[in-house]
Protein backbone atom coordinates (compact mmCIF):
# COMPACT_ATOMS: atom_id res chain seq x y z
CA UNK A 1 0.00 0.00 0.00
CA UNK A 2 1.40 3.36 -1.01
CA UNK A 3 1.93 5.77 1.87
CA UNK A 4 -0.54 8.62 2.15
CA UNK A 5 2.32 11.16 2.30
CA UNK A 6 6.12 11.17 2.73
CA UNK A 7 6.92 9.67 6.13
CA UNK A 8 9.98 8.89 8.24
CA UNK A 9 10.63 5.24 9.03
CA UNK A 10 10.69 4.25 12.70
CA UNK A 11 10.70 0.98 14.60
CA UNK A 12 7.67 0.94 16.89
CA UNK A 13 9.49 -1.69 18.97
CA UNK A 14 11.69 1.23 20.13
CA UNK A 15 8.99 2.97 22.14
CA UNK A 16 10.29 5.04 25.05
CA UNK A 17 6.78 5.43 26.43
CA UNK A 18 3.25 4.89 25.15
CA UNK A 19 3.48 8.20 23.22
CA UNK A 20 7.18 8.47 22.32
CA UNK A 21 9.28 6.50 19.83
CA UNK A 22 12.95 6.83 18.89
CA UNK A 23 13.40 8.73 15.64
CA UNK A 24 17.08 9.19 14.77
CA UNK A 25 20.67 9.08 16.01
CA UNK A 26 21.56 11.99 13.70
CA UNK A 27 20.17 15.43 12.87
CA UNK A 28 18.77 14.37 9.50
CA UNK A 29 16.79 11.46 8.16
CA UNK A 30 15.57 10.33 4.73
CA UNK A 31 11.82 10.23 4.26
CA UNK A 32 9.98 7.55 2.30
CA UNK A 33 10.50 9.51 -0.95
CA UNK A 34 14.25 9.96 -0.45
CA UNK A 35 14.16 13.59 0.73
CA UNK A 36 16.58 14.63 3.45
CA UNK A 37 14.66 15.99 6.43
CA UNK A 38 16.56 18.16 8.92
CA UNK A 39 15.26 17.32 12.37
CA UNK A 40 14.68 20.08 14.90
CA UNK A 41 12.79 20.63 18.13
CA UNK A 42 9.07 21.05 17.46
CA UNK A 43 9.15 19.91 13.82
CA UNK A 44 5.91 18.18 12.78
CA UNK A 45 6.74 14.70 11.52
CA UNK A 46 4.84 11.83 9.93
CA UNK A 47 6.19 8.38 10.76
CA UNK A 48 5.58 4.79 9.68
CA UNK A 49 6.69 1.19 9.96
CA UNK A 50 5.89 -1.48 7.41
CA UNK A 51 3.51 -4.09 8.80
CA UNK A 52 2.12 -6.77 6.48
CA UNK A 53 -1.34 -8.08 7.30
CA UNK A 54 -2.27 -11.73 7.76
CA UNK A 55 -2.33 -12.22 3.97
CA UNK A 56 1.09 -10.60 3.47
CA UNK A 57 -0.36 -7.36 2.09
CA UNK A 58 1.26 -4.12 3.24
CA UNK A 59 -0.74 -2.25 5.88
CA UNK A 60 1.74 0.23 7.32
CA UNK A 61 1.60 1.36 10.91
CA UNK A 62 1.50 5.16 10.87
CA UNK A 63 1.46 8.04 13.32
CA UNK A 64 1.92 11.79 13.33
CA UNK A 65 3.79 13.76 15.93
CA UNK A 66 6.42 16.24 16.94
CA UNK A 67 10.19 15.91 16.88
CA UNK A 68 11.72 16.28 20.36
CA UNK A 69 15.31 16.13 21.60
CA UNK A 70 15.96 12.83 23.35
CA UNK A 71 17.40 13.61 26.78
CA UNK A 72 16.83 10.17 28.27
CA UNK A 73 19.61 8.57 30.28
CA UNK A 74 18.61 4.96 29.72
CA UNK A 75 18.78 2.32 26.95
CA UNK A 76 17.64 4.93 24.40
CA UNK A 77 20.32 7.54 25.14
CA UNK A 78 22.21 6.93 21.85
CA UNK A 79 19.31 8.38 19.86
CA UNK A 80 19.42 12.14 19.42
CA UNK A 81 15.75 12.58 18.41
CA UNK A 82 12.41 11.08 19.36
CA UNK A 83 8.88 11.57 18.08
CA UNK A 84 6.14 12.56 20.52
CA UNK A 85 3.07 10.90 18.98
CA UNK A 86 -0.12 12.96 18.77
CA UNK A 87 -3.54 12.11 20.23
CA UNK A 88 -4.49 9.90 17.25
CA UNK A 89 -1.79 7.43 18.27
CA UNK A 90 -0.39 4.59 16.20
CA UNK A 91 -2.81 3.10 13.68
CA UNK A 92 -2.83 1.02 10.55
CA UNK A 93 -2.89 2.93 7.30
CA UNK A 94 -6.00 1.00 6.25
CA UNK A 95 -7.81 2.59 9.22
CA UNK A 96 -7.59 6.13 7.81
CA UNK A 97 -10.00 7.43 5.16
CA UNK A 98 -8.78 6.67 1.66
CA UNK A 99 -8.33 10.20 0.35
CA UNK A 100 -5.82 9.61 -2.42
CA UNK A 101 -3.80 6.57 -1.33
CA UNK A 102 -4.05 4.74 -4.63
CA UNK A 103 -2.44 7.40 -6.83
Amino acid sequence: MKLDRPRLYVDFNEMQSDKRVLLSKTDSKLDSEGNVIQLSEGLSVYIYQDDPDIDGQDDNLIADGTCVKNDANDWSRLARWSCEIDQLGIRHQSDIPKLDQES
